[in-house]
């Protein structure tokens, strides 16, 4: 991520193209894949590990928020 005078993050030219998909789909098995609510980009969403982001949209939020984002689950919830 490249910080725009603004404030505003930029993606740079490690993010790949939306059609590929995220790494962490590799890892899990595809009814637990869901696209990021960000970008749309298929990620592993569902299920135990699962994200609502995919990892390069969780990037850009943890650089434009701090080190205090994290994703705690939906167990955290009940």
């Amino acid at each position: 991520m490249v910080a725009a005078q603004d404030g505003r993050t930029q993606m740079n030219d490690t993010v790949p193209p939306i059609t590929e998909d995220d790494p962490s789909v590799s890892m899990c098995s595809g009814d637990h894949v869901g696209r990021c609510a960000t970008c749309h980009r298929r990620t592993h969403r569902y299920g135990h590990g699962g994200n609502p982001l995919c990892s390069f949209c969780f990037e850009a939020q943890s650089a434009k928020w701090g080190s205090g984002v994290r994703h705690v689950g939906r167990q955290a919830l009940m």
